[in-house]
């Protein structure tokens, strides 16, 4: 007989699946057991419960008791099982209502002195559990990251013990708020603009790429501003939206990366070192967790040194640059993450990084810029939109040119273009629009045609030069895309050796 039954969630990637923890206390030989294909901290609960229980003053009947997770057949990890297990048990042992915990689904980690630790996936528990009419027991400090999976009953409790009062009327858990208002723009300092004197053709490429979202490879000698540039791409983004800051969020909610228990608003900026693996980049381990093109979503991946990433990292890129998502296989285990991501990467054009100056250039000129451009694929470089190549670095010119300038106003540009954009497709940036859903007049598309004639462009090419060309008119604020739009969209399509 089953004494008592409380949902919880096992997790695949960012998705919640309803599990039954059942609880049976039966005679015989005093024993506490977990079964249902538990992982070793699944196991290590019972301790846990034990232990939380005991600070309380409270002790585990002499009686056998078993704990099942049902489906069987569902992998569960992770200590976000404790709390579900103790309520359960809770309850088989009259110590709270079961019919009030019932209505409740429920997950978070015990201390041994009964305190209730984060855990990662609340925001999808959240979702999943606002789906069956359910409502949510979690830690006190994630119950703001509950409140944005939907209108339902949230119990944000700091201990197991508060709990028990509150479910015997003893005590009653303040219902949780969202403590401060969305902000208007970023809340930190942002590198501006103004600090870059000249540059004129990467500021115009980077204002180009923040308002359409489009990818952009830099390319140029050491010390011409490739990385400098590259980190002022976040002050000229607007704000998440409502849709995406709870897509993002989600991603950070199964990471266990939400600060605070805060949802995202702004878009987030990652920028891993070229050392990084595989999994490290595009997701995977043995729990499959998000990489950092998922955690990138709606956001930045800045990849510095490009051609130095392991070759299979870079290639594992092309299918989420095309798509906007990553499947990740393992044999026991599929799940797909989001990666929406706009790629901004900077490279040297060959090892020594001085290809062109032949005051500088090695011995091996120009073999050594056609290896080094070798290690990156042509699949992989047509899927960029936005080439710029950076000019070297000369002191005179820098220290005495003017100042560019700054983020704010070229921000307000990005952010009315953006405006421009969600209304025509609904939600979706330039960089995900159809050549059907993009206006060209007659005389641009004849030459945007001639432009990929003439260079050879791939069909991902000409369409992604269109995209390019769709942004410069938003910008601009034209309906239409005209021939200049194109011709702009052109010179930022060309790869360094197409002439």
């Amino acid at each position: 007989m089953i004494n008592s039954r409380i949902r919880s969630f096992a997790f695949a990637g960012i998705e919640a699946r309803p599990v039954w923890v059942e609880v049976q206390i039966s005679s015989g030989l005093p024993a506490f057991l977990i079964v249902g294909l538990p992982d070793k901290a699944v196991g290590e609960a019972r301790e846990r419960v034990r232990a939380s229980l005991t600070s309380m003053g409270m002790a585990l009947p002499a009686k056998r008791i078993v704990i099942n997770l049902v489906p069987a057949d569902i992998p569960k990890e992770g200590s976000h099982f404790d709390l579900p297990i103790a309520l359960a048990l809770l309850c088989a042992m009259e110590v709270i209502p079961y019919e009030d915990v019932s209505r409740f689904a429920a997950l978070g980690e015990l201390s041994l002195d009964g305190r209730l630790n984060p855990v990662a996936g609340v925001l999808s528990a959240s979702i999943e559990a606002s789906a069956m009419s359910l409502g949510l027991v979690c830690p006190a400090m994630q119950a703001e990251e509950a409140l944005c999976g939907g209108d339902i009953a949230i119990l944000g409790a700091p201990t197991l013990l508060s709990l028990i009062n509150h479910f015997n009327g003893l005590q009653v858990l303040t219902p949780p708020v969202f403590s401060d208002n969305a902000p208007d723009g970023p809340t930190e300092r942002l590198p501006d603009l103004a600090d870059i004197k000249g540059m004129e053709t990467g500021r115009r490429a980077l204002e180009i790429a923040a308002a359409g979202g489009h990818s952009v490879l830099l390319s140029g000698p050491p010390g011409a501003g490739k990385s400098m540039l590259a980190a002022r791409l976040p002050g000229l983004l607007p704000n998440l939206t409502h849709r995406e800051s709870l897509d993002v969020s989600r991603i950070y909610s199964a990471a266990g990366l939400l600060k605070e228990g805060r949802p995202l608003r702004r878009p987030p900026f990652r920028d891993p070192h070229h050392s990084a693996t595989l999994p490290a980049l595009v997701g995977g381990g043995n729990r499959a967790r998000p990489g950092e093109i998922s955690l990138a979503d709606h956001g930045v991946l800045f990849l510095d040194e490009l051609p130095e990433f392991s070759r299979a990292a870079l290639e594992a890129l092309r299918q989420p640059l095309e798509t906007g998502r990553v499947s990740i296989a393992r044999a026991a285990l599929h799940v797909t993450y989001p990666a929406r991501f706009q790629l901004i990467a900077a490279m040297n054009p060959c090892r020594c990084g001085y290809l062109g100056d032949a005051s500088k250039e090695c011995r091996k000129a120009p073999r050594c810029g056609e290896d080094y451009m070798g290690r990156l694929s042509g699949p992989l470089l047509d899927r960029i939109d936005i080439h710029v190549a950076m000019q070297p670095f000369v002191p005179l010119d820098y220290l005495s040119g003017p100042s560019g300038e700054a983020s704010a106003p070229v921000a307000e540009r990005v952010q009315s273009a953006r405006k421009k954009q969600y209304a025509r497709y609904e939600g979706m940036k330039n960089s995900q629009a159809t050549l059907e859903q993009m206006q060209i007049i007659p005389a641009a598309q004849d030459l945007a045609q001639k432009v990929a004639t003439r260079f050879r462009f791939s069909a991902r090419g000409y369409t992604r030069m269109i995209r390019v060309a769709r942004t410069i008119a938003d910008l601009a604020g034209e309906e239409d895309i005209l021939s200049s739009h194109v011709a702009e969209a052109a010179t930022f399509r060309l790869r360094s050796g197409q002439d």
